[in-house]
């Protein structure tokens, strides 16, 4: 059993935030108030038609029992890979407060508006009423409602749906957008075709941009590029783009591209992350800038999301999700051209992966930060008795990052655990074959080869252990070496660790350099908090215990390259 007083600190030392108001400058203007009355087109589909409703994989279809009112209700078939969400573009006035409301019946039904707020229910039998208010923003003339379900929940019903407010400018708009230009083929796998295309043109504004596998709708984006999952090794699709505007005007279709998809089995998967991490909670946390600027790093792994009560995202369970210190540290690292991956978790406090209910409780709590911070990854750091030695957790955690990678293409996923000197533990055999398993698709299996029980030789016992992973990778996945390292990362601990073992910063580059060349996909270590010298410190939360520059283990880790 590791123990972690420094590596996941049994004490969180926090600093006293104040709390007092933001102060804006300048004069504000007020939001105005929405008129009652429903903008919205077939609110409750009593056209015995979808449209101008528009489903994900045409999963939406009208029905006469269940209904709320009337005779009609949306029926939206959910499914493993496909959470069936149903939306419509409306036109709005900058500047104004808009309520939305519904009446849904299903599991994990969802309602809210892109972009902005949204509210659910768990699991009603009948049909139950949701709302949720927004305003538009001062330069903001369209708006996407939607309604949908959650994976592998069954059929939701949704009816009545009502968005109150003024429509957007005066007068009908009939005029469609011109059809999007020069559609291309921009990259693929063998699960995923990305595409881009040249922006279409309107009399009012486009909107939103559907995509097309054949004659099916399988994506509607705002930009103009999109990358379609969910698809089939070796196989050739077929694929156009329409736009739309705020009226619901549909134009022509674009040129139209065929792809083959690449063979399955394998392949790397493009992914290579320097993030060393870094803690507001504790260990004196220094400016981001300070240390991107002094050292060249992009990406930090931002500890630890946990659970504040009720599967509630937190940071270190008791900082605000958005609007604190931790985002307005995020904010000055992407200012600065970085970016972030949340590390969910950790040796103990409370956890989101122990403390959900279940694997949709789960997904739908990760999916919360990720929308707060549009996020290109995730890692979920699995320790400890109540997660990573606890087998149904394991697999509420693989679900949960399975749907959460479906319902965001591009997301990439990690998982990071402890490890032996000789590769992965009982449970960490166990993790990977069941990330195997469920076909969870985990973009990177990261160990931590520290706190081995007084380990003397950290560069060669690192190595070990990382060759031990590989050699578990490739057995389970039937992957080639190049393959299984593509998808392996390191968090080492610098300088002392808890067991008294010293990564020094000659070790380190060593680790570092075996990382580049062997092509692997992450490199991180805890924590940027400690990579200042104190020689003879011993193990404390703001140095590493031991003679080195500061910085210098940030700055060796940001020469990771893959």
């Amino acid at each position: 059993m590791r123990t972690r007083s420094l590596g996941r600190p049994w004490r969180r030392f926090l600093a006293l935030l104040g709390t007092a108001g933001l102060a804006l400058a300048g004069a504000v203007a007020l939001p105005g108030t929405a008129q009652a009355a429903n903008v919205l087109t077939n609110p409750g589909f009593e056209s015995g038609a979808v449209s101008p409703w528009s489903c994900t994989g045409n999963l939406g279809s009208i029905v006469s029992t269940p209904v709320h009112g009337g005779s009609k209700a949306l029926a939206g078939a959910v499914s493993s890979s496909d959470i069936a969400k149903c939306s419509q573009t409306v036109a709005v006035r900058p500047n104004t407060a808009y309520a939305l409301t519904g009446w849904v019946r299903g599991s994990y039904v969802y309602l809210g508006v892109d972009g902005g707020a949204s509210t659910w229910t768990s699991s009603p039998s009948a049909y139950s009423p949701l709302s949720v208010s927004f305003t538009t923003g001062a330069a903001q003339t369209s708006a996407t409602i939607y309604v949908h379900g959650w994976y592998a929940q069954g059929t939701y019903q949704a009816d009545d749906i009502s968005l109150d407010g003024p429509g957007g400018g005066g007068g009908s708009d009939t005029q469609a957008p011109t059809a999007p230009g020069a559609l291309a083929s921009t990259g693929k796998t063998s699960s995923s075709v990305s595409l881009s295309w040249n922006a279409s043109t309107d009399n009012v504004g486009v909107t939103a941009y559907d995509v097309y596998r054949g004659s099916t709708s399988v994506l509607t984006v705002s930009g103009t590029s999109a990358t379609v999952s969910g698809l089939s090794a070796s196989t050739a699709y077929s694929f156009t783009v329409k736009a739309r505007d705020a009226a619901g005007n549909t134009s022509a279709a674009s040129n139209s591209v065929s792809v083959t998809t690449n063979a399955g089995g394998g392949g790397g998967t493009g992914f290579k992350q320097a993030a060393p991490y870094l803690f507001e909670g504790w260990g004196d946390p220094p400016s981001a800038t300070t240390v991107m600027n002094a050292t060249g790093v992009k990406w930090f792994t931002m500890a630890f999301m946990l659970d504040g009560g009720g599967c509630n995202p937190m940071w270190d369970s008791n900082r605000p999700l958005t609007g604190g210190v931790d985002q307005s540290v995020i904010n000055q690292i992407r200012s600065a051209g970085g970016d972030i991956v949340p590390s969910f978790g950790g040796w103990q406090g409370s956890k989101l992966g122990a403390n959900c209910s279940s694997a949709s409780a789960l997904a739908a709590a990760l999916q919360k930060v990720i929308d707060a911070y549009s996020l290109k990854a995730i890692d979920m750091d699995i320790e400890n008795t109540d997660e990573f030695e606890n087998e149904a957790v394991q697999a509420r955690i693989l679900t949960a990052l399975k749907t959460v990678k479906a319902n965001n293409p591009g997301l990439k996923t990690i998982v990071t655990f402890g490890t032996t000197t000789t590769g992965p533990t009982y449970y960490g055999n166990r993790l990977i074959e069941q990330a195997k398993s469920i076909g969870a698709d985990i973009d990177v299996f990261t160990i931590m080869p520290f706190d081995f029980g007084g380990g003397a030789d950290m560069y060669g016992n690192t190595v070990n252990a990382t060759e031990g992973l590989k050699n578990k990778l490739k057995s389970t996945f039937g992957w080639d070496d190049a393959t299984a390292y593509a998808h392996i990362g390191i968090s080492g601990m610098n300088g002392l660790s808890d067991q008294q073992e010293n990564t020094t910063p000659a070790i380190w580059t060593s680790i570092r350099d075996w990382a580049n060349g062997h092509h692997i996909a992450r490199l991180a270590f805890w924590a940027v908090n400690r990579d200042r010298p104190c020689p003879g410190g011993g193990v404390v939360s703001n140095c590493s215990g031991i003679s080195q520059s500061t910085w210098q283990f940030t700055s060796i880790t940001a020469g990771f390259t893959g």
